[in-house]
């Protein structure tokens, strides 16, 4: 896998955005493989109005984005409410994210966010354009990266670092589970006891650990009030889809 984007692939644009358009999507074209199945990537063609790339063995579509330095907390993605019909409809493209250095056009890192991470309350929507932009009143809205459990960031490259490819393959299987889950709220819930682990930063943790995050959870669900009840039911859930181990005397273990 290079670690560099091509730059006289560009040369005869002058737009900084289209030079940096041509280059990322070659480079993933040349080097990225579908992390649902192994198999190679085809890029669609241009000004598809859903997604960049596909699999043609598993039909999964993916749309990138990239960002000079870091992808940073949240992300420009295209209007709000077609967004958010997008995710209702469950015909959001799972989502590319590459960073690159401004100075010698090396990668830093490139991750995959699967489509089934996406919920509402992780779309931000930016205010209207002013009165006197060419799109008068257009919406558009920022995805928040920050609010995405780890395991909802497999990466490719980290760091400059290549990860092996079954590694990315098995990240992604671990989280397919929630592909069943249809209802913002439920998977909402299960998101959010995902960034708690999260946040104890180690491997094994017990119940009470995660019982300490009670008021941040309450605040998040308001109509929930019986939250440590909520929090006992979803590390149940995460256990029964092999992504917590119960180790007894109300212990878990990240698998």
């Amino acid at each position: 896998m290079k670690l560099r984007l091509e730059a006289e692939l560009a040369v005869q644009y002058k737009s900084p955005s289209q030079k940096v358009r041509v280059l990322t999507e070659s480079w993933v074209a040349a080097n990225i493989y579908c992390p649902a199945c192994g198999i190679e990537i085809k890029k669609y063609e241009s000004n598809r109005p859903v997604a960049d790339f596909h699999c043609t063995r598993c039909i999964e579509e993916y749309e990138l984005k990239s960002k000079a330095n870091s992808v940073g907390s949240k992300i420009v993605d295209g209007a709000y409410k077609t967004m958010r019909e997008r995710l209702v409809s469950n015909s959001v493209p799972n989502l590319f994210l590459l960073s690159y250095s401004l100075q010698d056009y090396s990668i830093i890192d490139f991750f995959t966010i699967p489509k089934h991470f996406f919920i509402i309350s992780l779309i931000e929507r930016r205010p209207p354009l002013s009165p006197n932009a060419r799109r008068a009143g257009w919406v558009g809205c920022n995805i928040l990266l920050g609010r995405i459990p780890n395991s909802g960031r497999i990466f490719y490259i980290r760091n400059k670092y290549v990860e092996p490819k079954n590694t990315v393959l098995g990240a992604w299987k671990k989280t397919l589970f929630l592909r069943d889950e249809r209802e913002d709220l439920s998977k909402g819930w299960i998101l959010d006891i995902m960034r708690c682990i999260d946040s104890l930063g180690k491997k094994e943790f017990n119940l009470d650990e995660i019982y300490d995050f009670e008021k941040d959870l309450s605040a998040a669900h308001p109509n929930n009030k019986h939250i440590k009840d909520k929090i006992r039911q979803q590390l149940q859930f995460l256990r029964d889809k092999g992504y917590l181990d119960f180790i007894g005397k109300g212990r878990y273990k990240l698998i």
